[in-house]
């Protein structure tokens, strides 16, 4: 006959492997599925399989909570990103091609600036409304072309004539700047995308700084860049500095337009980088001052404008290139505009023939 318990009932016959005594004089080891301090007749009989089961409950629970916290992600980026009606009516239009078009640019609008931040960013007056970046943004099958379009560019104007591209701007803002390109293009635009000075520079900032190694030094007082040769950190002033400065440049516009190139893919692989996206206080910080400085046409949405991000930074790991638009002549004076950039017609045509038809360019050198 086995031993009886203070119950009274029968135990099991004794073993090390399945006797558990709370004393531990004795079968020490707690039989499998038993908590410390139980007996043997209060031992826990666990399904087979109750583990491997205990296992996907937590994943799946960690699963739903990584969904929530990318969705309200999403929603509170969402909520704050700034849109505004940039396309054109859709009579006129060219006929979309292959890819997807970004029309991405850079406004020197004063008007939500104080004059101490005018004169510290060396922005002039508070009523100008220029563009003193654009370039358009061509992904698709035949990999991520950015091709800076010249501010000086001298092209038609609808209902304005023969013009600088960048008046498209100050004259009858985002609609007609996008219906200004794809005239003188020939491309429809899929998506707008601008930056202003102010948000700029609190990007650049938000990032801690972009690195960026220069050749030579750079001097312009009117623009504020003063930079010393060599590889440096750049804040956020000093990089409107760089991307603005033409006048002591003998390149003149073009030579700010490579500027305006280099800086942005530094800055989109400093901000899609690790430091960037694995840490979640600079993560916010960046994104929450990305979303303030930037707006959108009104049918894009952060997906979208993140896409974009992602495609630009592929320009810097070798699967597409930067260029400009091919120019005949970068000094042409025209009375009542001064110095304006004419386009070198037939390679344009062909380069935006490209575009259109989402194939690797040829027709202009891409570096």
């Amino acid at each position: 006959m086995g031993e009886s318990g203070s119950g009274g009932g029968p135990l099991p016959p004794e073993s090390s492997s399945t006797l558990y005594r709370a004393g531990g004089r004795r079968g020490s080891r707690r039989p499998r599925g038993a908590w410390p301090g139980w007996s043997a007749r209060e031992r826990v009989v666990r399904p087979r399989g109750y583990a491997w089961r205990r296992v996907k409950v937590i994943a799946l629970v960690l699963a739903v909570l990584a969904v929530l916290d990318v969705a309200g992600t999403y929603l509170w980026a969402q909520g704050r990103l700034r849109q505004t009606a940039a396309m054109p009516e859709d009579e006129g239009r060219p006929e979309p091609g292959e890819g997807t078009n970004w029309l991405v640019i850079g406004t020197d609008t004063r008007s939500g600036l104080t004059k101490r931040e005018r004169d510290e960013l060396h922005v002039g007056g508070a009523d100008e409304r220029n563009t003193d970046t654009m370039m358009l943004l061509h992904h698709g099958e035949a990999g991520p072309y950015l091709v800076s379009l010249p501010r000086d560019s001298y092209v038609d104007v609808p209902g304005r004539g023969r013009a600088k591209l960048n008046s498209a701007y100050a004259t009858g803002g985002p609609r007609l700047l996008t219906r200004t390109v794809e005239q003188a293009t020939g491309l429809r635009v899929d998506h707008y995308a601008e930056v202003d000075f102010l948000g700029f520079v609190d990007i650049v900032d938000a990032m801690g700084g972009v690195d960026l190694c220069l050749d030579e030094p750079l001097r312009d007082e009117k623009a504020g860049a003063d930079l010393d040769a060599g590889c440096q950190e750049l804040d956020g002033k000093q990089a409107l500095g760089f991307v603005r400065a033409r006048y002591t440049d003998a390149a003149g516009d073009l030579g700010r337009v490579r500027r305006q190139q280099q800086l942005l893919a530094a800055m989109v692989r400093e901000a899609t980088g690790p430091g960037a996206l694995l840490n979640p206080f600079a993560f916010f910080s960046l994104a929450g001052s990305v979303l303030d400085a930037v707006t959108v046409d009104n049918g894009t949405g952060v997906l979208s404008l993140t896409w974009m991000a992602w495609q630009v930074r592929g320009l810097t790991g070798g699967d597409g290139g930067t260029t400009t638009v091919p120019v005949a002549d970068a000094g042409l004076d025209v009375a009542g505009m001064g110095d304006v950039v004419l386009w070198d017609s037939a390679r344009a045509r062909a380069l935006f023939d490209q575009l259109r038809r989402d194939v690797p360019i040829t027709a202009t050198r891409v570096r």
